[in-house]
């Protein structure tokens, strides 16, 4: 089946997209995950979650106060989306508007749910744990339509750093938290077999949603039962003949049958077990559970754009092949700790532009301490690419100190070629950074070749070690 960057025309592997490079003929089976987006601290993400927090509240509190036709109005406007070609469809992509008699149907879920009407129950993902008749696939489709609004700019950026076409077309309404409403609109999008086409980024598509009813039962619920009825020394415990005593999930699932319902009711006896539970999940994330779809072997790819970069001669002429490559690579080597590249992002009106920048998605690792340690601020990051014949110097150092800001942040990344005197350029970077202006770190072809290097050898660990090395080397010289 094709894929989109096969149809567009893009040569690049999964591994150097921010996107999920999805089939254009069939649906696959990925889902946006709305917990993963909560968890995230990048600028995007939290202004996805504050819109889905805001949507979900304003049904519970229609529902709540007794507004059942504002509920079920703000419930009519979902649809099953398509145009992510993401979900369970078997052949081409069938999403479909949900329709009034749906609309009803999922009003009448979320209505009678216990959990929502006594407000235990404050987040769209825990719905799957005990909202009858909202499933994983339905929460995906629920946070695509709430979010297609801000997919539809993240699939336009993505379009514009990668040169592709696109074109207005009328799609689903989105919904308008300034307008307290659903809007129709015209966006303009990627075109395939006159259907439009919403790309999602890599970093909250899911092959299993976090929240799961099931796991939750099993794995948590069960297991506390079993510790409660053994110290009870209910009837449901047996002795084994090596004297152990023990109770079987089996015997427990009998007396305490699975239903969305009862685990509403027992979190609500017992909000250990489910915050223990919460901050599993937490854990998972916090440690980047991002799905990196990639059918290609990550040390090919290595090797690969090792060669490319060898490939692409220093000059002017060759700016435009050599700035596409890095564009892949910072993609292929710092995700998920750099996500959402924009090309040639425009700053002060127009009047100054940057190469590259990507928001700062990190939960662990060097560009995590930059922040929580030692208090950089950088919700972005600007990075510049130079295919200079000669080495950078003064003047591109204060060219990208110039982007820096308050909003944007203070670290930058300067990729280039080559150095005479690489030890001059980094004592600017150093200037530079006591001077109050930034700091800056080179990512020569050296560099490059030696972070792709460690990458083929199976050793992606050993990247956090050198760029907190690069860091360093300007951070506390």
């Amino acid at each position: 089946m094709p894929t989109f960057s096969e149809v567009f025309g893009i040569n690049k592997s999964q591994s150097e997209l921010d996107f999920v490079d999805t089939s254009l003929n069939r649906d696959i089976p990925l889902f946006i995950d709305p917990y993963a987006i909560t968890q995230r601290h990048d600028t995007w993400s939290q202004s996805c979650h504050d819109l889905l927090k805001y949507f979900f509240q304003l049904v519970v509190d229609s529902i709540r106060s007794g507004n059942p036709d504002k509920a079920k109005e703000l419930l009519l406007h979902l649809k099953e989306p398509n145009e992510t070609r993401l979900g369970f469809s078997k052949e081409h992509p069938q999403g479909a508007g949900i329709g009034r008699f749906q609309a009803e149907q999922l009003y009448k879920a979320i209505s009678q749910s216990s959990a929502v009407r006594t407000g235990f129950l404050s987040s769209l993902e825990e719905c799957e744990l005990m909202v009858d008749g909202i499933s994983r696939d339905k929460i995906s489709d629920l946070t695509t339509n709430i979010l297609r609004k801000k997919l539809e700019e993240y699939t336009i950026d993505q379009c514009t750093l990668h040169d592709l076409p696109t074109q207005k077309i009328a799609l689903a309404s989105y919904f308008s938290q300034d307008d307290n409403m659903w809007i129709n609109d015209y966006y303009k999008l990627p075109i395939y077999d006159n259907k439009p086409i919403l790309l999602v980024p890599k970093f909250i598509a899911r092959y299993s949603m976090d929240y799961d009813a099931g796991d939750y039962y099993n794995q948590y619920v069960l297991a506390y039962l079993q510790t409660e009825h053994l110290s009870a020394s209910s009837s449901l415990v047996r002795t084994l003949k090596n004297r152990k005593k023990v109770v079987y999930k089996k015997d427990l699932k009998a007396e305490y049958p699975f239903s969305k319902e009862f685990l509403f009711e027992f979190s609500k006896k017992n909000p250990d077990v489910l915050a223990k539970y919460r901050n599993a999940l937490g854990e998972l994330e916090k440690n980047h559970r991002e799905i990196i779809v990639d059918s290609k072997d990550e040390a090919v790819l290595a090797d690969s754009l090792i060669i490319a970069l060898d490939n692409i001669p220093p000059g002017s002429e060759y700016a435009s092949s050599y700035h596409n490559l890095m564009i892949g690579i910072v993609e292929f080597i710092f995700f998920p700790y750099l996500i959402y590249p924009r090309k040639e992002a425009e700053i002060h009106e127009g009047r100054k532009r940057i190469d590259i920048v990507m928001e700062n998605g990190a939960k662990s690792g060097i560009f995590n301490r930059l922040h929580e340690i030692r208090k950089i601020h950088y919700p972005f990051v600007s990075i510049e690419c130079k295919n200079y014949r000669t080495e950078v110097s003064n003047p591109e150092l204060d060219q990208l100190a110039g982007r820096f800001s308050h909003d944007r942040g203070w670290l930058g990344i300067l990729c280039c070629r080559d150095f005479e005197n690489e030890r001059l350029f980094l004592k600017r970077c150093i200037d530079t950074h006591k001077d109050g202006r930034g700091l800056i770190i080179h990512l020569d072809d050296n560099r490059v070749r030696d972070l792709l290097s460690s990458i083929a050898d199976g050793n992606r660990k050993e990247l956090d070690r050198k760029l907190t090395a690069y860091v360093d080397a300007v951070h506390y010289a």
